[in-house]
């Protein structure tokens, strides 16, 4: 059996990206009648031409008023290469009409992909979510935007190390024994450096990674996040039943907290404490005495990245896919808690399924009542099949409007499809085609649940599972029998093991209770 839907061949232009479209549009012609309403001062940064300057800072403008402008520059330079671009087409022949597009999509994907990469901050991680969320993307597109992953344009060294001064009291040169100025990952909101560090406790020198918030990070993630309220009316016109206020209020939040690394550091050891000793998930510890709001160290960990994993061998890549799956279910379902930032570049991977989870600032812990709803759809979905109560139970989780005028089975229906790797007890293979479909199905404004759809807050980090990892995934065309791996994990199964991997963790499992 394989994951995919009837859909067909991919769009080339993704619902996701056209909404995220839309965004930049309105956002850009906000900007652009504010500018018509006021005369430009002096060093004014909206009234000047061009992409911002970055400087050495790391970061683009920091104001909502000049991200806005910055949108709609680039919103402008796009719209100008699509209009010369079919100018020039008028006269040319389909071998060089071809050829015309092709050059467009790769000027308009590094434009794209340096401006988001220069602005950093909630724009950023949108065009991360891009890079691998829908295989109907242009693949120029994509491949310029998967750079955003892990190799975002960084701050200098110098600025870097005056920020580790600021926060932890002294130079990097004097609170370690080697410090790397040069990053070796940039991000959407900071850049991480390596240091050997003396541990006073071991005494011994430990290889650690330093992550350093990019000055004015915060000023830009509360200006993007001050367009979140556009974000929810637009949502509106897809979901035309959704009340935008939970959902943005709990964009609002999360995102907010991944500011302070004190949040992200209490998240990252919670889940390294709860993962230690793992025979394949490993999430590296912090260390306290040199973190900060600002400045957060762990230990260093190795491993291959993403892009490298994409080359080795199928049974590797069913094999790394199986620790994703089960590191993102058994803290959800086990742990009750969900890392909601499952993007490429915040994996290692070793050979044998041996994977290290990095950046946990976007974390979502559920209580008990949230857990059994989740588990209830589960039950009515798959385990016992029962529409009727299926549809009970979204209801009452705020996902449907009580009472709305659809039918029972085109509710099961519409559901259904989230829990197809699932719901058979066979070998599956994951497919882009059915992560695309997914993302299709979650924004098809056509459907009649749309209508009466909503997003209650519980609801909202979660859905990376079904717009995020299932587009990991699709793309390592992860085999396995996925509703037996998933068995073991959910709590009211409690499976056997179904696979090597799965006796590893039972024997992990069986270790730790017999050592509490």
């Amino acid at each position: 059996m394989t994951a995919r839907s009837g859909a067909g061949a991919s769009r080339r232009h993704s619902l996701v990206i056209a909404v995220l479209g839309v965004v930049a549009g309105a956002v850009g012609l906000v900007a652009w009648r504010r500018r018509r309403t006021r005369q430009p001062s002096r060093g004014d940064a909206t009234a000047e031409p061009g992409r911002q300057d970055t400087g050495s800072s790391g970061i683009g403008p920091a104001s909502r008023r000049g991200r806005n402008a910055e949108l709609a520059r680039l919103g402008a330079r796009v719209g100008r290469t699509y209009a010369s671009t079919a100018a020039r087409k008028v006269f040319a022949s389909a071998p060089r009409a071809a050829e015309l597009d092709r050059e467009r999509e790769l000027r308009t994907a590094a434009d794209i992909a340096a401006s988001l990469g220069e602005m950093k901050g909630a724009l950023m991680k949108i065009g991360q979510m891009a890079s691998y969320l829908d295989e109907g993307l242009p693949e120029p597109l994509r491949l310029a935007l998967s750079q955003l992953q892990a190799q975002a344009p960084p701050m200098s060294g110098e600025l870097a190390a005056s920020m580790i001064e600021q926060e932890l009291g002294a130079p990097p040169e004097k609170l370690f024994v080697e410090w790397d100025p040069t990053p070796i990952a940039a991000a959407s909101i900071g850049q991480v450096h390596r240091a050997l560090w003396w541990d006073p406790v071991e005494e011994q020198e430990r290889a650690v990674a330093v992550k350093v918030q990019y000055p004015g990070a915060a000023d830009a993630i509360h200006a993007d996040l001050a367009n979140v309220d556009l974000l929810g009316s637009i949502m509106t016109q897809l979901f035309r039943g959704l009340d935008p206020a939970q959902m943005v209020a709990e964009i609002q939040a999360r995102i907010g907290e991944e500011l302070d690394y004190g949040i992200e550091a209490a998240n990252q050891q919670a889940f390294a404490d709860f993962y230690v000793g793992h025979p394949f998930i490993h999430v590296p510890s912090v260390i306290d005495a040199l973190s900060t709001p600002r400045v957060l160290t762990s230990e260093l960990a190795t491993g291959a990245p993403w892009a490298e994993l994409l080359t080795w061998d199928q049974h590797e890549k069913d094999l790394a896919a199986e620790a994703i799956f089960r590191f993102v279910f058994r803290s959800l379902y086990r742990f009750h808690a969900f890392n909601g930032d499952p993007h490429p570049g915040n994996y290692l991977f070793r050979p044998g399924g041996q994977v290290t989870f990095l950046d946990f600032g976007l974390v979502k812990h559920f209580d008990a009542r949230a857990m059994a709803t989740f588990q209830s759809m589960i039950r009515y979905a798959v385990l016992d099949p029962d529409h009727a109560r299926f549809r009970a139970a979204v209801e009452s989780a705020g996902l449907l409007r009580p009472g709305a005028p659809v039918s029972t089975e085109e509710v099961g229906r519409y559901f259904e499809h989230f829990y197809e790797a699932v719901r058979a007890d066979t070998t599956i293979t994951w497919t882009p085609e059915y992560a695309s479909a997914t993302v299709r199905q979650t924004f098809d404004r056509n459907s009649p649940i749309a209508q009466y759809a909503t997003v209650p807050a519980d609801f909202v980090i979660i859905q990376r599972i079904n717009l995020g990892l299932y587009a990991i995934l699709g793309q390592l065309r992860a085999t396995a029998d996925y509703r037996k791996v998933a068995e073991e994990l959910w709590p009211m199964v409690d499976g056997p093991p179904s696979t090597p991997m799965g006796e590893a963790e039972a024997a992990w499992l069986a270790a730790r209770a017999g050592a509490a």
